[in-house]
């Protein structure tokens, strides 16, 4: 077997394969362009994309896409073969500069939100040299930026690449301010875990529910869900194994620093966690592992979910952003150090990133919207819609001394004693783990807790880069034109904790008892998709994305519009799927089972013996199959009204009408399945699904 180390990135064009392939000239010039911008010249883009080009082939590759991230949820490309005429009769193998920095595409085809008519069809891709190009398959992937022909951004990569420019730009201004003129970068970086469940592709295919929409519309509880919790960090099955060693390996072929597996709460759940890396890479390198998890899944005769609930009775899936600033020196700005409050560098930051996320709690919410995300929040193994951040108790200590003057008295980091003399001490962390908080200090970073396993984590990143940016530009305005820096500094930090300390909590979220006191201390309760994406084009946010240069506010309302209309798509399909699945299979099962309880109670009556329960299931079957196909026509009423109506007021539409009366119907469905002979129901029961994969 081949070394990791050595095996690693070797389908990725990095760093180390371009210092070999590339003239060192060449390769200077490129890094100078990712590292300051300055334009690529044409001749080291030809000569950058005919090396790219060799290694490529010598991979098997025959074809290259510029593969980019549309507002469509998922990834897209186009793929166009190396080959072009030699002029007599054969090929030849061309790539040029051209090729590889730009590349064109439909953009009337992909959602816009109204900045691209269908007549207006051209856009454009453009390559980010600051995120490796890699070969899957037979083809070479060129991570590109997405944009209309007047400039619109149509992707999730270019805002979150102005968002990074805008955060570097301020966090540099503070650093300066602390006597850091060393640092010339400062960067976000992000670490991704990635929840997901497996279930056997035969009995998957036989539920067109998982199949078109990604989780179940019906089916009843399971006489064993999660309650034992036995399968939380369980042994790892044997099928499972191979699907993750697989895994494991090719995402490292690719350069994804894939470090953690292991099986979560749910049945068939597990999750994998990659260390953290610059978050324009996590970014591309998240939406690489879902691909391939997908496509890994499939070779090993499964279907890997990625929807954050596909089943109604267990656990939900989320993806959790762990986030934090970095120098290009190697320090860490959310580092408290040993001596977090003689750190002033660290408590200005923390103190800004508290500032951020409760003035913008409201685009944090949105950040992460989605009709699949609606089930999974608030439930009990998610957080609720409510933003709040968990410090720990010493931090807060902390800061309610910084608040009231006070003198902070600490009694270090206690040791802790396992009691048994055969383990090691060790240092207890200075902030507990809240595992119910969606948004929690780490030791060193921030785990935002909120983002669904399917979505990219693009825009949460850019919601909190453009927030803290602005806090710090507001902090370096004030700071830099004071007389006493100390003072000013302390000064500030004093009016900002008492301005923001309502978000933070360090309690129980789940609990009823939060939601009251987060309403009274004024936080935002946005508990659905159609309640929080207004906020994308609230006056203050348009002004917060406009000043930094991250969105237009054309692109800022395109963006709102697209949210939710896939919103109501969403459940659009879903309805429809669930109707289909109500009239070609389960009313016609009812119908068939009435057909036998009405024989057997007939031969019972002809036996002179009493039928007393074979009448009550016979009611019970027919009254909830009148009510299914009762509830089939008023879908169809409610479908129709809702056709004529705008975005907005159609995502509403569907919220408060058609998504109540298909839970109403999940209901008599799910009542019906547990009393219907096993052999007679349409459809593999939750047991068959959560337990197919052995």
């Amino acid at each position: 077997m081949t070394a990791i180390n050595e095996t690693f990135g070797c389908k990725v064009f990095g760093k180390k394969e371009m210092q070999k392939r590339l003239p060192p000239k060449v390769y200077a010039d490129l890094m100078h362009t990712v590292e300051e911008g300055v334009p690529l010249k044409s001749a080291t883009a030809n000569a950058i994309a005919e090396e790219m080009k060799n290694w490529a082939v010598s991979l098997g590759a025959t074809h290259y896409t510029h593969w980019f991230q549309p507002m469509t949820g998922i990834t897209a490309e186009k793929h166009e073969s190396f080959i072009e005429p030699d002029g007599e009769g054969g090929v030849i193998l061309k790539f040029s500069g051209k090729n590889l920095i730009k590349g064109e595409s439909d953009a009337s085809s992909f959602p816009s939100g109204g900045l691209r008519a269908t007549f207006e069809a051209r856009g454009y891709t453009a390559w980010d040299p600051t995120s490796y190009a890699f070969v899957k398959d037979d083809t070479l992937y060129i991570p590109t930026c997405f944009c209309s022909y007047d400039g619109s951004s149509l992707d999730k990569k270019t805002p979150l690449l102005k968002s990074c420019e805008a955060l570097n730009t301020q966090a540099l201004r503070v650093l300066k301010l602390f006597g850091n003129d060393s640092a010339k970068k400062v960067s976000v970086n992000v670490g991704s875990e990635q929840e997901y469940f497996l279930i056997d592709k035969k009995v998957a295919e036989k539920r067109p529910d998982l199949m078109l929409c990604g989780r179940t519309l019906l089916g009843a509880k399971p006489p064993k869900g999660q309650e034992m919790d036995d399968h939380y960090f369980g042994s790892i099955n044997h099928r499972v194994s191979e699907f993750m060693k697989d895994l494991d390996r090719q995402l490292w072929e690719h350069g994804v620093y894939a470090k953690t597996k292991h099986n979560e709460v749910a049945p068939g759940q597990h999750e994998l966690a990659p260390v953290y890396t610059e978050v324009n890479t996590a970014t591309d390198q998240n939406q690489l592992t879902m691909e391939l998890m997908k496509s890994v899944a499939a070779e090993h005769g499964m279907v890997c979910l990625l929807h954050e609930k596909p089943f109604n009775a267990v656990n939900g899936s989320g993806k959790h952003n762990n986030w934090s600033m970095s120098t290009d020196t190697g320090l860490n700005l959310l580092d408290p150090g040993k001596t977090p409050h003689e750190n002033a560098q660290f408590l200005t930051f923390l103190t800004a990133t508290i500032s951020a996320v409760d003035e913008y709690q409201d685009l944090l919410r949105a950040s992460v919207s989605g009709a699949g995300n609606d089930h999974r929040l608030g439930a009990n193994e998610a957080p609720p819609a409510v933003i709040s951040i968990f410090l720990g108790d010493e931090l807060t200590t902390l800061l309610e001394a910084i608040e009231n003057g006070a003198e902070y008295h600490s009694e270090g980091r206690k040791v802790m004693e396992l009691g048994v003399h055969t383990l090691p001490t060790f240092k207890r962390d200075t902030t507990d783990r809240n595992r119910t908080s969606p948004f929690a200090f780490t030791g060193n970073k921030f785990e935002f807790r909120m983002v669904g396993s399917s979505a990219s984590v693009a825009s949460p990143n850019i919601v909190l880069n453009t927030a803290i940016a602005d806090t710090l530009k507001r902090y370096a305005d004030e700071l830099e034109g004071a007389t006493d820096f100390n003072s000013a500094l302390t000064d500030l930090l004093v009016k900002e904790i008492k301005a923001h300390k309502r978000i933070i909590f360090n309690g129980n979220n789940y609990s009823a008892e939060w939601i009251k006191e987060a309403e009274a201390r004024g936080l935002n309760n946005m508990k659905t998709t159609v309640d929080a994406v207004p906020a994308y084009v609230a006056p203050k946010n348009v002004d917060l994305f406009s000043r930094h240069g991250v969105f237009s506010k054309a692109e800022l309302v395109s963006r709102c519009d697209i949210l939710l209309e896939n919103y109501y798509k969403t459940l659009n399909i879903e309805c429809l799927t669930l109707k289909n699945m109500l009239t070609t299979n389960i009313i016609p099962a009812c119908f068939r089972f009435e057909k036998d309880l009405c024989e057997l109670i007939l031969t019972k009556k002809q036996l002179d013996h009493s039928a007393r329960r074979e009448k009550w299931y016979l009611d019970t079957v027919s009254s909830s199959t009148g009510k299914m196909l009762d509830s089939v026509f008023e879908l169809d009423s409610m479908l129709a009204e809702a056709s004529t109506m705008l975005t907005y007021e159609k995502a509403k539409y569907y919220r408060d009408n058609i998504l109540p009366k298909m839970e109403e119907i999940r209901l008599v469905s799910d009542n019906l399945e547990s009393l219907f002979p096993k052999d007679l129901w349409p459809f593999p029961s939750y047991t068959d699904l959560l337990y197919s994969v052995k």
